[in-house]
């Protein structure tokens, strides 16, 4: 495996993580930013998400060098405490004013509650690669499962973001779309098996995630650079959230992964 461990899709998995993982940390500063991290608890994910390169770095060069008790350590101990704070950032978001009024207005003009849960995918994605033998079809499954997951998640923000401001252009509508056509068509191959031209649709249709994501961050970054009054930092930290966008490519990454496995395993049981 010394020779060949970049291109095995449990190592993309492991890069997807610690990436993901410090990825957030601005997206964290710039979120909490907007009320100055008034409870000491929001500094938790940040250091946490600045931490966890430090902790799978290690396990990557322990996964490259076959030495597998470390890299399941470290892993796992990363995985168990980003679930651990995506579950209690989500209890947080919620109890912020949800929990108090139980409305839908409270439910969109609150902290993004389902945000944290990014870290329990993340932390459930560093889990399943230890616990499930990889390349198998069940491990590709279980990918496709949590990039799923992810775009259940993507789904809510872009109803829930673009709510506050009733859809004022229609383009907002796009990514709601988007996020609807990526939850059905990742469904399928997890309740039935599919052929090879289902996994080319996937492709086309992950395809259009990725373009989804790269156009609104241009949008979402322009329409910060264009409003009026305040800094630059603060027309970014309360305009729109420029990296939220970036979530479709991301997850259309994490799909591609778990669909490549799958086809390939599909191809040879017709070989």
């Amino acid at each position: 495996m010394r020779n060949n461990w970049l291109w095995q899709p449990r190592t993309w998995v492991e890069l997807f993580a610690l990436f993901n993982l410090g990825g957030l940390a601005p997206d964290i500063f710039l979120a909490h930013s907007v009320n100055a991290f008034h409870s000491r608890a929001e500094w938790v994910p940040l250091i946490f998400s600045l931490a966890a390169p430090i902790l799978l770095l290690p396990a990557i060069w322990a996964l490259a060098k076959d030495k597998l008790f470390l890299w399941r350590v470290l892993g796992n101990f990363t995985g168990w405490i980003s679930v651990f704070i995506g579950v209690v950032g989500l209890v947080l978001h919620l109890k912020s004013q949800f929990f108090q009024q139980w409305t839908l207005a409270s439910l969109v003009y609150t902290a993004p509650f389902a945000a944290p849960l990014a870290y329990t995918g993340i932390g459930l994605l560093l889990i399943l690669n230890r616990s499930v033998a990889a390349n198998t079809r069940e491990w590709a499954e279980w990918v496709i499962l949590l990039a799923l997951g992810g775009f259940v998640g993507n789904f809510i923000f872009s109803v829930t973001d673009h709510a506050q401001n009733g859809f004022f252009r229609q383009i907002e509508w796009i990514p709601v779309i988007a996020s609807a056509l990526a939850v059905g068509f990742l469904t399928v191959p997890l309740i039935q098996r599919v052929g090879m031209g289902f996994f080319l649709l996937c492709a086309l249709m992950l395809g259009f995630q990725v373009l989804v994501g790269l156009t609104g961050f241009a949008l979402h970054l322009h329409a910060d650079l264009v409003a009026e009054g305040g800094s630059l930092f603060q027309r970014i930290v309360h305009g729109a959230p420029i990296f939220a966008p970036m979530l479709f490519p991301n997850l259309a990454l994490l799909a591609g992964i778990g669909l490549w496995v799958l086809a390939g395993k599909t191809l040879d049981e017709k070989l």
